[in-house]
């Protein structure tokens, strides 16, 4: 139960500081297991009032800290159950990485997610808010490496070849009522783990709801 010749007077969590440290080992060895725990939750609460910034961080990281202080010795009925000792220092997982080239850079893979999601709509008019709301990203993004030539056609050719054709919407639709300008706006809820992954440029909610104007809805045409 109490630590080893070896570890005790060492400061394990610098951040705790020698006086923590030491009550820590204090209380890994006594005797008495329900004062052990009694003392234990004392404790925990006197390094929060000490490091106001802990207050913020989850109860749990405390007690493992705790634990890790006393290399794992402490035995107590604490709220959380010891850590093994094994993940101590263990390098995490590498982040994967998504396999494949992006077909056209400026638009990004999230882009590429949005289409294929949209290609499994089965529900027409939700397939085409889809294709509007992607066309409104991609003209934004678009503009961003060209601003001189630009037209709504680039937009529908890109999205036919990354839907590989699955995806239509009429050109003279699109210029006539402006649906690729970024102030028309359409009921489309973006995919979830598109969404997650942060490149997008603004959030658009399925709660949106359509404009009524007389002019079908748009609140400015292209000329």
């Amino acid at each position: 139960m109490k630590l080893n010749e070896r570890n005790k007077h060492t400061v394990i969590l610098k951040e705790y500081g020698k006086n923590i440290q030491r009550l820590v080992t204090h209380i890994a060895g006594l005797e008495d297991r329900e004062r052990r725990t009694q003392s234990a939750y004392t404790l925990v609460e006197i390094i929060k009032q000490l490091n106001p910034n802990l207050k913020l961080e989850s109860d749990q990281k405390i007690w493992d800290d705790l634990y890790i202080m006393s290399d794992f010795t402490l035995e107590i009925d604490g709220p959380y159950p010891m850590p093994e000792k094994e993940l101590l220092g263990k390098k995490p997982l590498p982040i994967g990485y998504p396999i494949g080239e992006v077909k056209f850079k400026h638009y990004g893979r999230n882009i590429e997610k949005l289409i294929e999601k949209a290609v499994e709509i089965e529900d027409d008019e939700e397939q085409e808010a889809a294709i509007i709301y992607i066309g409104q990203l991609m003209r934004s993004f678009h503009s961003t490496w060209n601003r001189d030539n630009f037209d709504d056609q680039i937009i529908l050719d890109d999205i036919k070849t990354l839907s590989k054709d699955k995806l239509h919407i009429d050109l003279e639709k699109v210029k006539e009522m402006g649906l690729f300008e970024t102030n028309t706006r359409r009921d489309f809820k973006i995919p979830i783990e598109a969404e997650n992954t942060g490149n997008n440029r603004r959030n658009f909610s399925g709660n949106n709801r359509r404009r009524n104007n007389n002019n079908g809805g748009h609140s400015k045409k292209r000329r």
